[in-house]
């Protein structure tokens, strides 16, 4: 059941939602119920897209492999050259 909501936002605001939900051929109201939507749904029961299913375990990392120095690396690399 549908039931009617009366928000008060800034007009500029309203201006720039209304031309993304036209760019993504959605109503206003239909882009903020799908964002209320989803910050009411709990984390862990949000679903996860069948193309992050598609790339979960594609790479297997050893077990001592440290994230933080290798990006520290790239990091390094790419911005001392």
């Amino acid at each position: 059941m549908d039931t009617k909501l009366t928000l008060k936002l800034d007009n500029s605001i309203i201006a720039q939602a209304k031309t993304y939900a036209k760019k993504k051929n959605t109503s206003l109201s239909k882009l903020v119920e799908s964002y209320l939507d989803l910050l009411a749904t709990p984390q862990d029961t949000q679903e996860i897209t069948p193309l992050v299913k598609s790339l979960s375990g594609v790479i297997d990392l050893p077990q001592n492999h440290d994230d933080k120095k290798d990006y520290k690396k790239h990091v390094l690399n790419k911005y001392t050259k």
